[in-house]
This record gives C-alpha cells, structure tokens and sequence, in this order.
C-alpha cells in the first residue's frame, strides 16, 4: 500500500482537532474509536486512516507500529482476512508523535452494522454465524498455540466487512489498530497507552477500576460473544439476539456455560453507560484544556456517538 507521506505531514500540521473542516488537506470522518478517529482524505478515497496521538516518542511509535505488525501476522496465521493494511509515523515539533494506521477501504454499505439493516432476517442470522465461525478461529489458533502466542479480539459487528467479488463472499476483520496480543504469556500491549485518551483526573479510576477488565475481556471466548450480542441492541436489531445466542452457545466448547439473555441485557446496558460517561467526561477535559487553560486537545470526538 503506497501512503503519501508528505500529504499527511501536511494534513497533521494543519491539523485542528476541534474542526476538523478548518484543514487545507479535506478530510472525512468516518467513526470513532476510544483512542482514535477513522477517516478518509478526500483525494484518496479508497484508503481509511486511523489516527493515534498516543506516543511521547518516536520509540514507543514505532514499537507499536512493530506490534501492530506482528498481530496482524497471527490474525492471518489463524485465518482471518484483513485488508491491505500499512502505518505511517508523523512527527510535529511541539506535539506528541502521531502514529497513522492505513487500511484498504471496505465500501460503507458492506460493513456488518449497516448490512443487517438491509439483508433479510435470514440472511442476517448467516452472516452473524459467519462473524461467529471467523472469531471461533482466534480461540482454535489460541489453543493450538499454546502459551507461545494468545490473540484477543473484538468481535462486533462493525468491526467485520462482508464483500462479494467474483469468488464468492469474503469476511473481513478490520479491528486491527489495537494489537492485544500476549507472547509466552506476557501482554505486547503497553496499558498506559490506552490511557492516554482518557481525561488526566479520570486515569487513576480508569487504572485502578476498569483497566484490567479492558485488557483481559477480549481474551475470554464467553465475554467477546457477549458483546457481539449486546451489539444487536444498540443496532435495533434486537429481534435476533435470541438466534445469535442460540449460535453462540452451539459453538462454545463442551462444558462451558453459555451466555443468556438476561446477561446479555445486563452488558448492554452497563457498557453503553461506562462509555457515555467516559465521552462526556473527555468532553469536559476538552474544554478545560482549550477554554481554561488554552491548550492544544490531541483527540478528535465525535458531537454525538452511541454506544
């Protein structure tokens, strides 16, 4: 994948993360993610970035860029499709090291979250077991593994593209900017970085409460399920949670209890407060760094975003 480097030098330059639309490098916002903002650059519309200012060095930059590398390798190695994907490191005097994350754009329409709301409840239900069968690959990597390597993942529906070409139908995993990945039983993943996006007064509660929980769910088969279950609340599509359960629970190992309901709208409803909480609190130390203390914000937040 060819990145234009200089066209991003640019573009994070110029760049003012409370209007986005105030760039010379035109920009389009496309989603959020906790510690980065996915868009795309209007003169290249066939590649989305993901931009992370989460680095104090060029070091700790480029060993996650290392990692990103080595994690999309064992996603591939499990048998998982990723998309053309490449990073690209920025740096501007005075700010914190920028890392981009590359990756071949998948058609908005194809993407998991908005299929369901166009495929029939049939169709819907295969491409779901789909996502389930793509995500059991990790745990049967995992087990044959060993403790050499262990992958984590997260398994919701926008976090899949399902693409029909001339071969056939293909699924892809595009989750791949936060590498959790443990080797001989150590975690690649630095916590701290994961922080960084978090409000200053906010990290040691986010440390001593939250932290461990974030770094260990997406290692445990039963709670990924449990999200990508949940995520059918907040898609509208309630009316197929009870199917995805059904599939879930077929394809949990033998002896392990499976997910319920009532579980499922528990996660729901707690994940979807923790994360509006954590928006409107970023929200206020956005405005305390820019209006009170006339500070540069590093993050880009959306005006509005449902969990």
């Amino acid at each position: 994948m060819i990145i234009n480097k200089d066209m991003l030098y640019r573009f994070e330059e110029q760049l003012d993360p409370t209007n986005l639309e105030g760039s010379e490098v035109p920009a389009e916002i496309i989603d959020f993610g906790e510690i980065s903002v996915i868009f795309r650059l209007v003169n290249q519309p066939d590649v989305v970035y993901k931009r992370m200012p989460i680095f104090d060095n060029l070091s700790s930059a480029e060993a996650y860029s290392v990692m990103y590398f080595d994690y999309c390798r064992y996603l591939t190695q499990a048998g998982l499709t990723l998309p053309e994907s490449d990073t690209c490191i920025i740096e501007i005097p005075g700010r914190p090291v920028v890392l981009f994350i590359a990756q071949k754009k998948i058609p908005g329409d194809r993407l998991c979250h908005k299929l369901i709301h166009t495929l029939n409840p049939e169709k819907s239900r295969e491409m779901i077991e789909s996502v389930i069968s793509e995500t059991n690959k990790v745990w049967s990597f995992n087990d044959a593994s060993g403790p050499f390597v262990k992958l984590a993942i997260d398994g919701q529906l926008s976090n899949w593209g399902y693409v029909e070409d001339k071969n056939g139908s293909v699924i892809y995993y595009i989750d791949t900017s936060t590498p959790l990945l443990r080797l001989n039983g150590e975690e690649r993943q630095n916590p701290e970085l994961l922080l960084q996006s978090a409000p200053g007064f906010l990290r040691w509660i986010i440390r001593l409460f939250f932290l461990d929980d974030v770094m260990n769910r997406y290692y445990v088969p039963k709670l990924v399920f449990t999200d990508l279950a949940a995520n059918l609340f907040k898609e509208r599509k309630a009316e197929l949670i009870p199917d995805a359960i059904d599939m879930i629970n077929r394809s949990l190992p033998g002896g392990e209890a499976g997910i319920t309901l009532k579980e499922v709208e528990k996660y729901y409803k707690e994940d979807k407060l923790i994360w509006s909480l954590f928006l409107a609190f970023r929200k206020i130390d956005r405005w305390i760094k820019t209006t009170l203390l006339r500070k540069r914000y590093e993050f880009i937040l959306p005006g509005n975003i449902e969990r």
